[in-house]
């Protein structure tokens, strides 16, 4: 296949784009970056490759639907993190420009876009406007107030000609926190992926039987099975809570 042809497909297939850096996505992989919803929750195993597919995806986003592209996680260390996924991701394309800046933690490239990795904190997010991709990882850990910042920076991109995207991705950590909110009770507003370790061809059923003795049934349910488990301290079942709470606006007893 030419480079042009190559070039062609990437833009069209976002998918392509890992063929394009040597490597095959996995089907649901393909089908995230395929997806055209402007809002996406991965919730996803340890070593699935969500990391990756991000990446993938900004690296796209970046090429061919110039913008503002930016990286959140809980620290500014896991932001680095994602963005050195990034970064070897655009390295391992042929035929892409050259950046006209790269640092350790932001690339801009000569059609304007700029991929920047933050901490995930809400002070952070103060300053950036109308992105056209949102990452935020590990993002069950993340502060409630992100998501509260994070939202209406994408007030002036969210018409349906212009729509900024927002991908989040986590594993579980306990029911509790926004990320949590929105998968369980977030409405249709989100297309949801679940991938479990069992879904993963690169995972072996022989290695997770292991770790499960290792690391124990509570950690391993929440670390490989995405199961949203109840924490160890915690008094009552949050089933058990969300039963006894009753809509606003009734009286508490008839």
């Amino acid at each position: 296949m030419s480079s042009l042809a190559a070039e062609f497909e990437r833009a069209l297939d976002p998918a392509a784009i890992f063929t394009g850096a040597g490597m095959a996505a996995d089907p649901w992989q393909a089908g995230v970056l395929r997806s055209s919803h402007p809002r996406q929750l991965l919730l996803c195993s340890r070593q699935s490759g969500k990391s990756t597919t991000v990446a993938s995806l900004a690296v796209h986003s970046a090429l061919y639907d110039p913008g503002l592209v930016l990286l959140f996680a809980p620290a500014q260390r896991q932001s680095t993190e994602l963005f050195k996924k990034v970064s070897a991701f655009y390295r391992a394309l042929p035929d892409v420009p050259t950046p006209v800046a790269v640092t350790e933690t932001k690339m801009e490239l000569p059609n304007g876009s700029r991929i920047i990795a933050l901490p995930g904190s809400e002070a952070t997010t103060r300053g950036y406007s109308a992105p056209r991709l949102i990452l935020v990882d590990e993002a069950s850990r993340t502060e409630e107030a992100l998501y509260g910042a994070l939202r209406p920076m994408l007030a002036t991109t969210s018409t349906q000609l212009d729509q900024g995207r927002m991908l989040c991705l986590s594993t579980p950590w306990g029911k509790r926190g926004w990320f949590y909110e929105q998968w369980a009770h977030g409405g249709d507003r989100w297309q949801r992926t679940k991938i479990t370790a069992h879904d993963c061809p690169r995972i072996s059923a022989e290695w997770l039987a292991e770790e499960r003795k290792l690391v124990g049934d509570f950690i391993f349910r929440q670390e490989y099975l995405c199961e949203f488990v109840d924490t160890e301290e915690q008094l009552f079942p949050t089933e058990l809570i969300e039963r006894a709470v009753r809509p606003a606006g009734g009286p508490l007893w008839q």
